[in-house]
């Protein structure tokens, strides 16, 4: 009967023209939400090509620079002479570290166009390097990019609440509802035939567009680790889908009009989607702000100025807390500008270190507020699945910046110690250098999983709901 039921009502749904046009028109925003993905994967891979054939470039033409000062015994001034560990490690040989995109970034631009996927390190201070970002409009960082991510999350919805939120109602107020309950099948069934016939429409439609559109783009889909990512994006999205048919149902279970169900269904809609991430992202920026960029750059600059004044003072203090620097004529030492530079520096990241710890204390409250809250919108949870699944996500990027910070951290050591022994370089084969060690796709399968979960527990409540509220569903009146 399961199998009549079904073919019944896909040659019902398959002769209204309104449905070819709504996934026509769906069809055209997958694929114009993956070509952007995949135009601002595109833009960030030109940027970092860009930035290391300017290393590479000016890597070479100091390595060359050098060859020459020490064959012509010439002269050059310290600031720019590619010999000195201070100008090197500041300036001349700064390295980048990047943040390589993901074969499945284009399937969802998450937090990347928020997040600098790479930095030019050298020996200043860790806020000064990392605060160094790409520029981008300011205003389309407040709207969002119109992504894949995006279409799921907003647009397909839609599309499922569009052909169920008259699942019943249709039938009932045509007065077809009951000569089809006249056949010897029980209300639940019909409709679990209706709900599965376009649930398995829609997925096979959204899945089988975007596998297309990823292919035209390029996706490489043998890449290692692609195909347990898809395999769990199919599950996202089979997932969020089968909360919307719940939801359908749940409302067609009251038995209200086909009006009145549509609008409720559209209060649900705007409330999960937009209203809740919305209000829970003004109430974390509310209860825990974070300082303002300019307080973080005034100090900085106060710091600064006050460290400057007392250099000889600061790398005095320096020598006392690193003995092992201890080379030389010690006074000599106290005019040595190179010298002066790196306490100095040490001194402005000691006074500047409460305001950024209080911004890193604020920032990691929103977040944690926003964790605990995410459970209260499916679109949230399938946000984070999403980004998490395409690397796009704030997890993948915090652990970006922890390696750059080690980095940084040796980076520095690196060139302390040849300023301080007065060293001179002759190549840079022995600089440290930067591989982003990327997380394993088990610790990225149990953020998805938490978030699946997080979707699948509404959608067992709401669809336990129907199956009971459909046994009192009055099929007249």
């Amino acid at each position: 009967m399961l199998a009549t039921l079904l073919r019944h009502d896909w040659r019902s749904l398959s002769a209204d023209a309104s449905i070819w046009v709504v996934i026509g028109v769906f069809a055209a925003a997958i694929g114009y939400g993956t070509i952007n993905g995949a135009r601002w994967v595109a833009f960030q891979q030109d940027a970092i090509s860009e930035a290391r054939a300017e290393e590479r470039e000016r890597l070479e033409r100091h390595e060359t620079a050098i060859v020459r000062i020490n064959r012509e015994n010439a002269t050059i001034s310290a600031f720019a002479d590619p010999r000195n560990p201070d100008a090197v490690g500041r300036s001349l040989g700064a390295r980048y570290v990047v943040l390589p995109p993901t074969p499945l970034a284009p399937l969802a631009v998450g937090q990347s166009d928020l997040l600098p996927s790479y930095f030019k390190i050298t020996t200043d201070a860790r806020e000064t390097v990392l605060a160094a970002t790409e520029i981008e409009n300011p205003h389309r960082l407040l709207t969002g990019r119109f992504d894949l991510a995006f279409v799921l999350i907003y647009l397909y919805p839609l599309l499922i609440l569009a052909l169920t939120y008259n699942l019943l109602s249709s039938e009932k107020e045509q007065g077809t509802l009951v000569l089809a309950l006249s056949q010897p099948i029980s209300l639940r069934t019909l409709v679990a035939a209706k709900v599965l016939l376009r649930f398995t429409v829609f997925l096979a439609a959204v899945v089988g567009l975007a596998l297309l559109a990823s292919l035209i783009i390029g996706v490489d889909l043998g890449a290692p680790g692609v195909l347990p990512r898809l395999a769990f994006w199919a599950a996202a999205v089979a997932g969020y889908g089968l909360f919307w048919f719940a939801a359908a149902v749940a409302v067609s279970a009251l038995g209200k009009p086909s009006a009145t169900n549509a609008m409720v269904l559209a209060g649900v809609w705007l409330a999960l989607v937009v209203l809740v991430p919305s209000l829970l992202s003004m109430a974390a920026t509310a209860i825990y702000p974070v300082p303002s960029r300019v307080e973080m750059i005034q100090a900085t600059r106060v710091a600064s100025d006050e460290a400057n004044a007392e250099g000889s003072k600061l790398l005095a203090q320096y020598y006392e807390d690193h003995p092992e620097l201890v080379t030389g004529d010690a006074q000599q030492a106290m005019n040595d500008f190179n010298l002066v530079r790196v306490a100095v520096a040490a001194e402005v990241e000691r006074r500047v270190r409460p305001v950024l710890d209080r911004y890193s204390q604020q920032l990691t409250a929103q977040q944690q507020i926003v964790a605990r809250a995410r459970f209260l919108s499916p679109a949230i949870l399938m946000q984070d699945a999403l980004n998490d699944i395409a690397g796009t996500g704030a997890a993948r990027h915090r652990a970006f910046v922890q390696q750059v910070e080690q980095y940084h951290e040796r980076w520095r050591a690196h060139f302390v110690r040849l300023i301080f022994e007065k060293a001179r370089l002759e190549d840079y084969s022995g600089l440290p250098r930067f591989a982003f060690e990327d997380e394993e796709t088990g610790a990225v399968s149990r953020r998805v999983a938490g978030s699946l979960a997080g979707v699948a527990v509404p959608t067992v409540l709401l669809a336990v709901f129907a199956f009971v509220r459909l046994r009192r569903y009055p099929l007249v009146g």
